[in-house]
C-alpha cells in the first residue's frame, strides 16, 4: 500500500510541479497574502476532483469528447491573454507596487480571486489530459488489490491527491518567505512581467495545440 501511495505522489507532484500559470497565480497570491486559503483549496480540491474523475474512469469520455477540449482551449487563451495584459499593465505602472502598501493597495474581493484561480484552472486542457487522462491510465496499471482505498487505483489516487495537498499549500504559505526579496516596487515589477511572460507562454502553448 505504501509503494502504491509513494508512485501517486511522486506521478501526482511530477505534473504538478512543472511552471504554469495556475503556479504562477499560487505564487502571486501567496506573496501578497490576500486569500491563500482560499486559492490553496481551489487548486487542491479541483485537483482531486479531477483525479477522482481520471481513476473512475471519466477519462474515456474526455478522450472521445475532443471538441469539448478544443472550446475549452480557446477559452483558456483568451483568459490567459487578459490576465498577461493586465501584469503588464500592473508592470508599467511600478509605483502602484508598493509592498510596503501591498495589502491596502491591491486588496482584491475574495470571489475575484478565487473566480481567476477557478478559471486558471478549468480553462486548462492539459489539466484533463495529464491529471484525468494520463494519472487515470497510469491508476489503473495498479489494479485491483481489494475494495474501497485498498484498491490500488484508489491507493494511487490518495497519492496524487496528497502531492497536489502538499505542492499548494507550500507554494501558497511559502512564499511569504520570499516577501524580503520582493520590498521594493522594482522586484514586483520584474515579477509581474515574469508572470506575464508565463501566461503568454502557456496561451501559445495551447494555441499551437
Amino acid at each position: 500500500m505504501l509503494s502504491t501511495l509513494a508512485a501517486g505522489f511522486l506521478t501526482g507532484g511530477s505534473l504538478i510541479v512543472a511552471i504554469g500559470a495556475q503556479n504562477a497565480y499560487v505564487l502571486r497570491q501567496g506573496l501578497l497574502r490576500h486569500h491563500v486559503g482560499a486559492v490553496v483549496l481551489v487548486c487542491a480540491a479541483s485537483d482531486a476532483v479531477l483525479i477522482v474523475a481520471g481513476v473512475a474512469g471519466i477519462g474515456v469520455v474526455v478522450e472521445r469528447a475532443g471538441w469539448v477540449i478544443d472550446v475549452v482551449r480557446w477559452l483558456g487563451v483568451a483568459f490567459l491573454l487578459w490576465y498577461a495584459a493586465a501584469s503588464l499593465r500592473r508592470a508599467l505602472a511600478p509605483e502602484s507596487l508598493d509592498a510596503g502598501a501591498v495589502g491596502a493597495a491591491r486588496a482584491e474581493p475574495a470571489r475575484t480571486v478565487v473566480g481567476r484561480a477557478v478559471a486558471l484552472t478549468w480553462l486548462n486542457p492539459h489539466v484533463y489530459l495529464d491529471t484525468v487522462l494520463l494519472i487515470g491510465s497510469i491508476a489503473a496499471t495498479h489494479g485491483s488489490t481489494g475494495s474501497g482505498l485498498l484498491d490500488g487505483r484508489w491507493q494511487f489516487a490518495v497519492g496524487a491527491v496528497l502531492a497536489s495537498v502538499a505542492w499548494f499549500s507550500g507554494l501558497g504559505f511559502g512564499a511569504r518567505l520570499l516577501a524580503p526579496l520582493l520590498a521594493r516596487p522594482r522586484s514586483w515589477q520584474v515579477l509581474e512581467l515574469l508572470i506575464a511572460a508565463t501566461m503568454l507562454l502557456v496561451a501559445a502553448k495551447l494555441a499551437l495545440g
